[in-house]
């Protein structure tokens, strides 16, 4: 049997890794500037984290919902304590594409309506609802399209109430900051126009931060920057610093009923004990600082890039927009100077997704290999 031909894979072959270097098996060592599609958010096979991982398998790895979790709720507790997001209850799954499928689930059970607004160049994952809210034709199967969305210009606020209006609408679902989509970010009054426009039309206000959350922009959940209150919020990626867990943050207003939702694998023991981890590391470290002060250094030395166009992002959720495709580019980094970057759906963009543990002379290395190819 051979796998499934999908993936365009490097010709690497990652053996272990620690902190922001990744070896394969030669040991050559590797700087990692993607973090694996913003994954890894505290670095790779960090001291705190193994010790939590192994200490939970050696007492209990699994056992289904159907059971009380004591870690879930400790979860919850923590998280809240951590994001100040005290109006909230947690519900648990196992990646961001399955919390995006749940979120809009409860939009439409809570409001009876099927169809949902979602934004040009969005990405919301690659199953069936959170596919369908994803502006990107190739990975949208017909039976994906056949589902109620309307894509609307980022920042187009008038477009959204236009739509709204027709009161079919049950939920608005966006990212405060579009990852794959190119590093996109609207303004604050638009965000919370969005807000209002949800609560006067009855639809649900669903925030992805599937990617951009958990300290990845400097503060913990990029819509806070934005002081407005969704009442759904998607998370997962950074949140298990590479051990599968996702959950949406679902509003007090909104009442659970049993069976409503469900997941088989969702919260289990092994990855409530990876995600309690990595809120103990990003306190203690102080990450989040890290993350606002390597940042404030990488858009400044980004001035002396040759051939760049813009710098888009915040926090070490950063794109660099050139004049021409940047395919070659990245391979060179890979290739010739060990370096991991990112792409997006702009093939001008070279995004940069790296472990908020990393350092200002990690920030100096790659400047200095982009120079040195763009001189």
């Amino acid at each position: 049997m051979k796998l499934f031909d999908v993936y365009p894979l490097f010709n690497i072959t990652p053996v272990k890794a620690k902190d922001v270097y990744v070896y394969d098996e030669n040991n050559t060592q590797y700087l990692d500037l993607y973090g694996g599609h913003a994954v890894i958010s505290i670095g790779h096979s960090h001291p705190e984290y193994v010790k939590s991982i192994r200490g939970q398998v050696g007492k209990l790895g699994f056992y289904s919902n159907s059971v009380e979790n004591p870690l879930q709720q400790k979860l919850a507790k923590k998280l809240t304590e951590f994001s100040n997001c005290e109006e909230y209850n947690l519900f648990l799954c196992n990646s961001g594409a399955e919390a995006n499928e749940n979120a809009l689930k409860i939009a439409s059970f809570k409001t009876g309506k099927r169809k949902v607004i979602a934004f040009i160049n969005a990405f919301h994952g690659r199953t069936s609802a959170a596919v369908a809210v994803t502006d990107n034709k190739k990975i949208v199967a017909p039976i994906n399209a056949q589902q109620q969305v309307e894509f609307i210009e980022l920042g187009d606020s008038k477009a959204v109430e236009k739509s709204l209006q027709n009161n079919d609408v049950c939920a608005v679902i966006v990212e405060c900051i579009q990852g794959v989509g190119g590093l996109n970010e609207a303004t604050t009054q638009f965000y919370k126009s969005l807000r209002d426009l949800c609560r006067a039309y009855n639809a649900f206000f669903i925030v992805d931060e599937v990617q951009s959350g958990f300290g990845r922009t400097g503060d913990f959940f990029a819509f806070q920057k934005h002081g407005i209150q969704p009442d759904i919020v998607s998370i997962a990626k950074g949140m298990g610093n590479g051990f599968p867990i996702g959950g949406i943050l679902i509003h007090a207003h909104i009442e659970a009923a049993y069976g409503m939702l469900g997941s088989t694998f969702g919260g289990n023991h092994l990855a409530c004990a990876a995600s309690l981890a990595v809120l103990k590391v990003l306190r203690e470290e102080n990450l989040l600082e890290n993350t606002k002060d390597v940042s404030a250094y990488f858009f400044e030395k980004a001035k002396t890039i040759p051939q760049l166009k813009a710098i888009k992002g915040r926090g070490l959720m950063i794109g660099l927009e050139f004049n021409f495709p940047i395919a070659e580019l990245r391979k060179t980094l890979i290739q010739k100077h060990h370096i991991f970057t990112g792409s997006a759906t702009n093939p001008n963009l070279l995004r940069i997704l790296p472990p908020l543990t990393i350092q200002k002379k990690h920030i100096d290395v790659f400047v200095e290999a982009l120079i040195h190819e763009l001189s």
